[in-house]
């Protein structure tokens, strides 16, 4: 029984790493939770360039004002930045292999073979509880993994089975 959908096939940019004879489980971006900060960040600055234009040496200076919008400016673009990066930032689950894929123009991809997989939890923080995503902490045999830990996985309960049930195959 599938606790989590699979979309139909994994997204060009994953399906590249995908060997032939793997099968795509689950696929699925982080949760949008990730984007928190910078969503306060944006906010944060919007407000305080606000403030600032409305201060007596700031509103008597036209090159005051453009520095500090300009920079609010460079504080919206960064956020464009990190939406861009999230939106192609996939886990992925496979017959095989967990895979991490993240980066918008330097592309990283991590992976753990299932077989490796000796140790897997899943935290949940209050706001994880509350918005729906988990932390996804996995170890193997006293080895280093460049997939140790994933932060921000919607369903983790439902994902938490659905790899248990790939790597305990009765």
């Amino acid at each position: 029984m599938r606790l989590v959908a699979s979309s139909n096939s994994a997204p060009a940019s994953v399906n590249r790493y995908l060997l032939p004879h793997e099968q795509d489980v689950v696929t699925i971006r982080r949760h949008p939770a990730v984007l928190i900060g910078p969503v306060g960040a944006v906010l944060g600055a919007l407000i305080l360039a606000g403030i600032l234009s409305n201060l007596p040496f700031a509103s008597d200076s036209a090159a005051t004002l453009a520095i500090v919008w300009w920079l609010w400016l460079l504080v919206l673009v960064w956020f464009v930045w990190r939406v861009a990066e999230w939106s192609v930032d996939y886990f992925v689950i496979t017959s095989a292999r967990l895979l991490l894929t993240t980066g918008l123009i330097t592309r990283q991809v991590n992976m753990m073979p299932l077989g490796k997989v000796t140790d897997m939890r899943f935290e949940r923080t209050l706001l994880g509880r509350f918005l729906g995503y988990g932390t996804f902490v996995m170890e193997s045999a006293g080895q280093d993994q460049a997939l140790s830990k994933i932060a921000f996985i919607p369903y983790p309960e439902q994902l938490y089975l659905e790899v248990v049930g790939l790597i305990f195959k009765e």
